[in-house]
């Protein structure tokens, strides 16, 4: 699944900067950031389903990408809903399972990267959330990111890259649901992990692993952080800075390396 609608409550500001209809087709190197994403998906899982969760669909159809893929019957489209959460389970109604969820702006996702989080899913998680440790995000660009979640053993930002098991584990979603940068507010962490995990996240006591451990407890299902050593899949494009970024970074012409599992203690 892609998630590929707009906040209803205010204008994008790459569509503001660039003048363009919708973000998910800002231009990136001259082609949808979109079509990227759908193309590495379709590599990938030959026969998967590719759902986009997007309120303007129309737009997707001026890119050739995203045409050849609706008319191969492999992608299909539905209306995004006002949250993340929301489109999520409309997908899980149309879907098999397990469903994996990236979003229209990971244009650095790679089909290794896809691959790893799927071999993953053979253990006992219902859930898994791809993160990049801080240093090797900055290995791959010295820009970086703007946030990072801190822990006893690290920084890490996320890869937009989700994985859930069965239907289940839609309450892994839950804490997405007024949207994705709810560590930004110190009343969505309460209300989305209770004043314990909201402590220990603040505290920085546990590792990346403990916290989740406690997170899957509260919410009812085991959810797990798989790390990957790649950092540029945990660069997205967020505004015109970031888009720079992406470019440059695929100017270099360099091959992604193959994601493997971090030490996370």
């Amino acid at each position: 699944m892609i998630l590929a609608g707009k906040r209803p409550d205010r204008r994008d500001p790459l569509e503001e900067a660039l003048g363009i209809a919708h973000k998910c087709m800002t231009p990136v190197l001259g082609r949808a950031a979109i079509a990227y994403v759908a193309e590495t998906l379709a590599h990938a899982l030959p026969t998967a389903r590719i759902l986009v969760a997007i309120e303007q669909e129309d737009v997707l159809w001026r890119d050739p990408t995203l045409v050849r893929l609706r008319a191969s019957g492999r992608l299909e489209t539905l209306p995004a809903r006002r949250t993340l959460l929301g489109s999520v389970l409309a997908a899980a109604e149309m879907a098999s399972f397990p469903l994996l969820v990236t979003t229209a702006d990971n244009v650095l996702l790679t089909e290794d990267a896809i691959l790893a989080m799927d071999a993953a899913g053979s253990g006992a998680a219902h859930a898994l959330v791809a993160l990049a440790p801080r240093e090797a995000i900055l290995a791959a660009h010295p820009g970086g990111k703007g946030r990072y979640y801190e822990f006893r053993d690290g920084a890490f930002s996320n890869c937009n890259l989700f994985w859930l098991r069965d239907r289940a584990a839609l309450r892994a979603a839950e804490p997405f649901a007024t949207g994705g940068q709810f560590l930004k507010t110190k009343g969505r962490i309460l209300k989305a992990f209770g004043p314990l995990n909201a402590l220990l996240f603040a505290t920085r006591l546990l590792s990346l692993r403990a916290m989740f451990a406690s997170v899957s407890r509260r919410l009812g299902v085991k959810v797990e952080p798989l790390v990957l050593a790649d950092g540029r899949l945990a660069i997205d494009v967020d505004d015109v800075k970031s888009l720079g970024m992406v470019e440059e970074i695929l100017q270099r012409a360099a091959p992604i390396a193959e994601p493997r599992r971090a030490a996370v203690r």
